[in-house]
């Protein structure tokens, strides 16, 4: 790799005595591991902006598995430091490191992550942005939801509530009927109207049994160390629990 490439650090951890093992998230080669050779000392490449939600351009070497670093820079300061936002962002990052695959670009999808982050930093509103980068990812590594339309074609009414299967797209429910969700939230979720405060909850009913299709049981750490540093869960990034489709 001997131009410099967009990047995010998803992960990082100690490598031997000196240096850092890191799991990116690059521009147009997806994610892949390196190791950061001699950053752990005091005069080591880097210093201190390899760290998750630093905008970065690197250079690396090899085939393997995992590279090696070749040259860092930071393009800006870190977009995400303290509180909530941060647990947003680890929730973000690890959806990356868990479903997508090692070396497989995914040039669409970095922006949509780059501009999450950079949304993240400037408002209180969690939720609408953590749902949509769910659904802009499943839909880059094509799993993608019809949310606007029904199998037959007729488009989702925000009035109507709709069983959702996961393969076929949004069912009328019956009418009347409690079951299912909103057509509202469907149409939020697609970006289609804003989110009401009942479309986000539902939003997130769904979206949670939506990923866990493809995470599989393996509880998500970021929850537990969100549950583990604050009492308060911020709204979008909380356990929930299941919710009918019918």
């Amino acid at each position: 790799m001997d131009h410099l490439q967009p990047a995010y650090i998803l992960a990082r951890r100690p490598y031997s005595n000196t240096s850092l093992l890191l799991e990116l998230f690059t521009q147009d080669h997806g994610r892949l591991a390196v190791i950061a050779k001699g950053a752990r000392t005091a005069a080591g490449k880097g210093g201190g902006f390899l760290q998750p939600f630093v905008p970065l351009e690197l250079t690396w070497t090899g085939r393997g598995e995992v590279r090696t670093l070749m040259k860092s820079e930071s393009t800006g300061q870190g977009i995400l430091t303290e509180g909530r936002r941060l647990y947003c962002g680890f929730y973000l990052n690890e959806l990356l490191s868990r479903l997508t695959p090692r070396d497989d670009p995914h040039p669409g999808l970095f922006h949509l992550y780059d501009a999450t982050l950079r949304a993240l930093a400037t408002t209180e509103e969690f939720e609408p942005l953590l749902r949509r980068f769910e659904v802009g990812l499943l839909e880059d590594l094509g799993y993608g939801m019809q949310l606007t339309h029904c199998p037959d074609g007729e488009p989702v009414r925000e009035e109507l509530r709709y069983l959702c299967p996961f393969e076929e797209g949004p069912i009328k429910a019956i009418s009347g009927g409690k079951a299912g969700l909103a057509g509202d939230t469907l149409l939020a979720l697609a970006g289609a109207k804003p989110f009401t405060a009942d479309a986000a909850r539902e939003a997130r009913l769904l979206m949670r049994q939506v990923l866990a299709r493809y995470l599989g049981e393996r509880p998500l750490k970021s929850r537990e160390l969100f549950r583990s540093l604050y009492p308060v869960k911020p709204r979008g990034c909380e356990e929930t629990t299941s919710l009918s489709q019918g």
